[in-house]
């Protein structure tokens, strides 16, 4: 009896940190993004792990960061927007460089926690966790629907492997998942506030080649 009341207790509480989230499945959020959180790191530090210059940089919302970005559409043209909540640095992009590993590993090198969500235009979406230079786990939580059927079958890290993930709370799901395992909320009140930005090199250049950065 005690196992069956803890249990429900686990899912009142995951249920009530999904709803905390419903905002990011609703008009309200960005169509495309990457939210990471890294542990153990400055702001300095991590906008370097990211490819940028902590010594260049200015305020902007997102929305002025994304229409500053669609502005060089066709160009490798990449902002990154932090911000510092207690013992975390949380990065917000328009883009994708916080869902590249590479980027995972260089941001929780020497004994830092990383982990991302990204969710893009075309309905891809993924999770991320890296943990002291290594990554620990990445997928795409809405393939898990149909993991028994895709080859090769996605692997879940135990961080995830008791969370369910339904099409119409996706999003708010991976940032519940964010919280739960990194310790970090997410506020959506920052995508209204001007944070420190700053621009980010091209993968390929940051990384020596097209490749690397999506080495796993």
């Amino acid at each position: 009896m005690a196992e069956a009341l803890n249990h429900r207790g686990d899912v009142a509480v995951w249920e009530d940190l999904v709803a905390r989230y419903a905002w990011a499945d609703t008009g309200a959020a960005p169509t495309a993004y990457t939210f990471s959180v890294v542990a153990g790191k400055s702001e300095d530090e991590v906008i370097r792990a990211f490819g940028g210059d902590p010594g260049e940089s200015r305020l902007m919302t997102f929305a002025e960061a994304a229409d500053e970005q669609a502005d060089h559409l066709y160009e490798d043209y990449e902002l990154l927007r932090v911000i510092t909540a207690k013992e975390h640095v949380v990065a917000i992009e328009w883009g994708y460089h916080g869902s590249l590993p590479e980027i995972a590993r260089r941001a929780s090198a020497d004994g830092g926690e990383f982990f991302s969500v990204h969710a893009d235009v075309n309905a891809r979406h993924q999770v991320m966790r890296a943990v002291d230079g290594r990554v620990d786990g990445a997928f795409d939580p809405a393939e898990l629907e149909d993991m028994d059927w895709l080859d090769p079958r996605p692997e879940v890290p135990a961080w995830a492997e008791d969370v369910s993930f339904h099409p119409e709370r996706l999003r708010a799901e991976s940032f519940a998942l964010l919280e739960r395992t990194a310790g970090a909320a997410v506020d959506p009140a920052w995508l209204d506030t001007p944070l420190r930005t700053v621009l980010l090199a091209a993968p390929g250049e940051l990384f020596g080649g097209p490749d690397s950065s999506w080495l796993t």
